[in-house]
């Protein structure tokens, strides 16, 4: 085949799609939903007190591929407590800059602090805003929180924390703990949820 043809042949592709109907994005006054597990911003979660679910354990940044995750600890004390472990996260920075949006740091926290929304707006013309701090990602308090530092209204250790966390993973959303339609973000804390003995729940795996 002549190089005329060949030249002919590769501006077939651009004269077929003038003739195509343009498919118009009109954002952002209208925006597309996302897929329900989109990859988008992160978001540092709160227990259902108030109290933060970060224990500062630095896990997230050395599963970052993209190193884009700084992380400092800090002691809780009896005086000002923020999470329910020993430590909590004291400074959180991620850089957008960096940051893939893989999702690594999500499964490598072991509190389901870090997690990550569907917003997808990041873009800024300013280097500085795109490393973003803990205040901007800490979820904000919903009804019935109460702002830390505080102590654990919701047991007496940290291990009560976590068995609540796996009765409000097992049950989807509800009124009542257990029961689908429980949403603890919007109820208020209740004093008296049933947190189960340590000592009965090894003695009913035996």
């Amino acid at each position: 085949m002549p190089e005329f043809f060949g030249s002919v042949k590769g501006f077939g592709v651009t004269f077929r799609q003038m003739f195509r109907k343009v498919d118009t994005v009109q954002y952002p006054e209208q925006k597309l939903p996302t897929a329900p597990r989109y990859h988008g911003r992160h978001q540092l979660n709160r227990w259902p007190d108030g109290l933060e679910k970060c224990i500062g354990c630095e896990l997230c940044a050395w599963a970052c591929p993209a190193d884009a995750i700084y992380v400092e600890g800090a002691d809780n004390t009896p005086e000002e407590r923020y999470s329910p472990g020993e430590r909590y996260g004291r400074v959180y920075q991620i850089n957008y800059l960096r940051c893939i949006l893989c999702g690594l740091c999500i499964e490598a926290c072991p509190t389901r602090a870090l997690t990550m929304t569907n917003d997808y707006e990041l873009a800024d013309d300013n280097r500085e805003s795109l490393i973003w701090t803990k205040e901007q990602l800490v979820a904000p308090l919903q009804a019935g929180m109460e702002a830390p530092p505080h102590p654990m209204r919701l047991g007496e250790s940290e291990g009560d924390y976590y068995r609540l966390g796996a009765m409000l993973a097992r049950s989807q959303s509800g009124t009542e703990p257990g029961t689908s339609g429980w949403n603890p973000m919007q109820d208020e804390p209740h004093q008296d949820w049933p947190v189960q003995d340590p000592e009965a729940e090894r003695g009913s795996v035996r």
